[in-house]
């Protein structure tokens, strides 16, 4: 586990870095195909940084460190502050997941079955859009695969035969 001095330590310099690009998490998502909001994941130490993807960041973010670089390659601790609710914007989000979630959750239960959307198999996109009205809307896209609920059947047992030893004792044989 990350000590939280050290991630926070860590996620100051990254957001540092990001500064001195004078870039936007858009603009480096643009540069490196990645998602606005995968960029600022990485930057905050909630998503690791792939190989493949590396030069492209450090290409991006010039300020990035060869030290920096090594850190977001390792796996992160993903976890959150729990003050963080208290921040306006994400309380308002939590509100929303908890106010549509039944509804979505109904949607997702009737479009594709028992199951949910996965949250590791993830995208996550902010776009600024205008509104009929003509003011600025954020748009938050969550593309997750669909997984569905699996029976639970144990597949490695061929057969299962029970004995009764007596009215309060069985015995199971199960033959791999």
């Amino acid at each position: 586990m990350e000590d939280s001095g050290a991630r926070v330590a860590a996620v100051q310099q990254l957001m540092a870095a990001k500064s001195k690009s004078g870039k936007s998490f858009s603009d480096i998502g643009a540069e490196t195909g990645l998602t606005n909001v995968y960029v600022a994941q990485l930057l905050r130490r909630q998503a690791q940084l792939k190989a493949d993807t590396a030069a492209e960041l450090r290409a991006a973010i010039p300020a990035l460190t060869d030290e920096l670089v090594e850190l977001m390659m390792q796996p992160p601790f993903r976890s959150y502050n729990p003050d963080m609710v208290h921040e306006p914007a994400i309380y308002r989000l939590n509100e929303a997941i908890m106010h549509f979630g039944e509804s979505i959750k109904d949607i997702i239960n009737e479009d594709f079955g028992d199951g949910i959307m996965s949250a590791i198999d993830f995208y996550c996109t902010v776009d600024k859009v205008k509104g009929a009205d003509g003011k600025d809307r954020a748009v938050i896209t969550f593309d997750g695969k669909y997984l569905p609920h699996t029976e639970q059947v144990c597949n490695f047992f061929r057969c299962s035969i029970i004995f009764s030893i007596s009215d309060n004792l069985k015995v199971l044989v199960c033959i791999y």
